[in-house]
């Protein structure tokens, strides 16, 4: 699978097969459009445990064909049926190398595949410099190049202009509309991701939402840390969790969390300059 080392891309063999699986399907579908594919997220930055999304990314010499996002679209429900809870987990974009390498966001939509979906969507989802970032300096090859020979170094100034966006965009849409949030699900992982992206903002580098949590409990107000431990202990069965009521108090707290984040991070934006 890999073209680069032997070395198995992750401690678990269920998850190899089914990457292995994944990876031959989309050599066989696309031949030489394909030029590379990857793991980033999780399983590239480190902490990964078996309740982690398995994050993809695709590397294309050019476009999908009407035909070939036809037979990606087969290869993902074929993928998703397998007898194996990862294949239930990948999530990931098709990126065109010319849209890759362009280090300043354009608003391209590109073919991603959700975490628990079966089929390709139209989305930008993956289409960041954090992504860029992640998979430049930690992605792991699964077939092709390394990642780095692939995307422009990106300076970390860009980088945290980008965190600092989404911490307040997203934080936003939270507080406008919380209804839309007030399940288990997004009750931790809204709190794991304020923590690790507060974190990157003040370190200029990417981390997982575990580093990104002890960070926090170590440098934020003490009062957060059991809100911090709580969302920790609530990662696994993210499926059943999204359909279930968050606990009133922490769905309070968790909202707080956020206003919080955003106001610590006008404080480090103005100490750096990404007000200006």
């Amino acid at each position: 699978m890999n073209s680069t080392t032997s070395t198995p891309p992750t401690p678990y063999p269920e998850l190899n097969e089914v990457l292995n699986q994944l990876v031959a399907s989309i050599q066989g579908a696309l031949h030489n459009n394909l030029v590379g594919a990857y793991l980033q997220g999780s399983f590239a930055i480190g902490d990964f445990d078996e309740h982690s999304d398995v994050d993809f990314i695709i590397i294309l010499d050019r476009e999908l064909t009407a035909g070939q996002v036809e037979s990606l679209q087969a290869i993902h429900g074929r993928i998703f049926a397998l007898e194996c809870p990862w294949a239930q987990h990948l999530e990931g974009s098709y990126f065109p190398k010319e849209i890759l390498r362009n280090m300043i966001r354009p608003e391209a939509q590109l073919w991603y595949l959700d975490h628990g979906a079966r089929s390709l969507i139209q989305s930008d989802h993956c289409n960041t410099i954090v992504v860029r970032w992640t998979l430049r300096n930690y992605g792991v090859t699964l077939a092709g190049p390394t990642p780095d020979s692939m995307i422009d170094p990106i300076p970390i100034i860009h980088l945290k202009r980008e965190i600092f966006a989404t911490i307040n965009d997203w934080g936003q849409e939270i507080l406008a509309d919380p209804e839309r949030y007030n399940n288990r699900f997004y009750q931790g992982y809204i709190v794991l991701n304020y923590c690790r992206m507060l974190r990157d903002l003040m370190l200029g580098d990417l981390s997982s939402k575990r580093a990104g949590a002890d960070w926090a409990k170590k440098n934020l107000d003490p009062s957060w840390a059991g809100l911090i431990d709580r969302a920790w202990d609530g990662r696994p069965d993210p499926a059943r969790s999204v359909r279930e009521p968050a606990d009133p108090d922490d769905f309070k707290s968790m909202l707080a969390f956020v206003m919080y984040v955003i106001e610590r991070s006008k404080y480090v934006a103005s100490d750096i300059g990404l007000d200006e």
